[in-house]
């Protein structure tokens, strides 16, 4: 989110609506393009799926390194931000199937540069943030999201910089959800601020599992969505509120309100 806002989204999905009755002949056809179609839609969307923990709703992605790609944006080749998760590329060519979903890859400034670290094709563009200052970004430990080819990490910032592991993609942001098991210390069982919010976890070395709140949940809660229901032992929150953002073109979902800095797009893998 940028750092001056303070609105959230509605964090509603789409809602399908009752059809009139059609004839025989009508649902016969219906039917054969269902499954003529769907085997193709259900293989587009299988990373995600609907979850409830602790009486809120969630859209996890699950991704699999070795089956897809994870890219990080921030500008167009003509230096302006990409802006919006529907103006990322479906397809990375022959490198990648198409897009799967796509989220915020972290904090960012009111002109759209990230808060903290940012790396992209393996360019350092933004240094690692260490300062202290306001806000959820400051709330140590914060930490790390990174990605090289098959391998990924969610590391609190101390330890990132301090083992320097390679890094194609790397976003900061903050705070930890999840820190070696444990979550974050100041984080209240059941209160402080509820608002909508997406985090992404670590499960192994190749599995990121990302999660965005279908309501506003406290960080508590979003945390232990993380440990206990999506048995991830490092998490980090990226983003909240007003920029909570999530796009699928296979869920038919765009939940991308206002103007966004860092983003994350995940590919199916090429064939």
């Amino acid at each position: 989110m940028q750092l001056t806002a303070n609105c959230r989204s509605s964090g509603t999905c789409p809602r399908t609506h009752p059809g009139t009755r059609s004839s025989a002949g009508s649902r016969s056809n219906c039917l054969l393009i269902l499954l003529i179609c769907a085997p193709a839609t259900l293989a587009e969307s299988a990373p995600c799926r609907a979850i409830t923990h602790e009486g809120s709703d969630y859209t996890v992605c699950e991704i699999d390194l070795r089956h897809q790609v994870v890219k990080f944006f921030w500008k167009r080749p003509n230096g302006q931000p990409y802006g919006y998760l529907s103006s990322l590329p479906q397809s990375l060519g022959n490198r990648s199937g198409p897009l799967l979903f796509a989220t915020n890859a972290g904090m960012y400034h009111p002109h759209y540069r990230p808060v903290g670290l940012y790396v992209e094709n393996g360019r350092e563009l933004v240094r690692a943030n260490t300062k202290p200052g306001p806000g959820n970004f400051h709330m140590k430990p914060n930490g790390v999201l990174y990605v090289a080819g098959e391998f990924a990490g969610v590391v609190e910032t101390g330890s990132f910089l301090k083992q320097k592991p390679r890094a194609d993609f790397a976003t900061q942001s903050g705070p930890m959800l999840v820190i070696n098991g444990r979550l974050h210390p100041r984080f209240a069982r059941h209160g402080g601020s509820r608002k909508y919010r997406i985090g992404v976890g670590s499960q192994d070395p190749s599995t990121l599992v990302f999660a965005i709140s279908e309501s506003e949940v406290s960080f508590g809660e979003f945390a232990r969505l993380f440990r206990d229901k999506l048995r991830s032992k490092n998490a980090l929150f990226l983003d909240g509120g007003g920029a909570t953002s999530f796009y699928s073109p296979a869920l038919g979902r765009n939940s991308n309100l206002v103007p966004l800095g860092p983003m994350i797009g995940v590919y199916e893998g090429a064939k």
